[in-house]
């Protein structure tokens, strides 16, 4: 069998210490904010910066998760975990979108009891903590854009969800704030938290279904199975592929596998070579393993 693996290049390494600057330096905002607000409900006896504080909790927790789940990837392999230990982000990631899931659900609870019996709302508190909550977000929103790859990268992603969800949530409640202060409209609270909740969901949901793909070792978005055969038989030489597994370990390290049957007089090694740069230049794989087989060798069916 012919083996082709070697280290991820500089980018990948550079990317992850981003995310891992752009993680901490949001996680130190966002507590630092959760602790302020704790300290003034208590002091101001207002249940209104204390529940905002507890709300900042799960965006704390959140990004701790994906901060712990980039230094716990980084961890090497082992005899026992030979692939190391990567997914323990897109774990960290499917955790964050369920978790976000339980707040949209609790967003709309809380509608609904409002819509029911709209509470006299203090608006010049709401509007206060709100302008607070979303200089604190937009500046752990800025930091995660700046440092990491919050498009790509499903760890981090899924973490500046959180952060997002509450960005919306604060420029919501300034505007419904307002709305009470101005018109008395009591009633735009719950309606604004139910838009926010519905926008969260959505982004939620992309997080879910990209994790659960990952985990059940999906073909990764950017690669086409029918064409990456057909790209791979057009190589001078090349008879046949069968057997192509295409998967993700984490975000932006994609792992390839295939047999390719060649014809009888070529060499092995400089095939081999043509196909591995092939696959690293055309669609981005730099973990290959192929088998060069020729017309003699037979190999059981394979289950998969």
């Amino acid at each position: 069998m012919s083996h082709h693996h070697h280290h991820h290049d500089h980018g990948f390494d550079s990317a992850r210490e981003g995310n891992r600057k752009g993680l901490l330096a949001a996680f130190i905002i966002t507590l630092a904010f959760m602790i302020a607000e704790f300290i003034g409900g208590l002091v101001s006896n207002s249940l209104a910066l204390l529940s905002d504080s507890g709300h900042m909790l799960s965006d704390t927790a959140s990004l701790g998760l994906s901060l712990l789940a980039i230094w716990f990837a980084s961890r090497p392999p082992s005899p026992n975990k030979t692939y190391g230990y990567y997914r323990f982000e897109i774990l960290a990631a499917l955790f964050n979108a369920i978790t976000l899931f339980v707040i949209t659900a609790f967003i709309f609870y809380e509608a609904y009891k409002r819509f029911v019996h709209p509470p006299e709302v203090a608006s010049g508190t709401m509007l206060i903590i709100a302008i607070l909550g979303l200089l604190s977000n937009l500046l752990s929103a800025w930091f995660l854009m700046k440092k990491g790859d919050v498009k790509e990268n499903l760890n981090l992603k899924s973490a500046y969800l959180h952060v997002l969800g509450d960005t919306l949530g604060s420029i919501g409640a300034i505007g419904a704030s307002l709305l009470i202060m101005f018109f008395k409209w009591y009633i735009a609270d719950p309606i604004i938290s139910v838009i926010v909740g519905l926008l969260i969901l959505k982004s939620a949901w992309g997080i879910l279904q990209n994790s659960v793909h990952i985990l059940m070792e999906g073909t990764p978005d950017h690669c086409n199975e029918e064409e990456m055969t057909e790209r791979l038989k057009e190589v001078d030489g090349v008879l046949e592929v069968h057997d192509i597994h295409i998967w993700t370990i984490t975000s932006g390290m994609d792992l390839f596998t295939c047999h390719v049957q060649i014809e009888e007089e070529r060499n092995e090694q400089d095939l081999l070579q043509k196909l591995i740069e092939l696959l690293k230049d055309e669609y981005k794989i730099e973990h290959s393993t192929i088998q060069i087989e020729k017309s003699n060798l037979s190999h059981p069916e394979l289950k998969v």
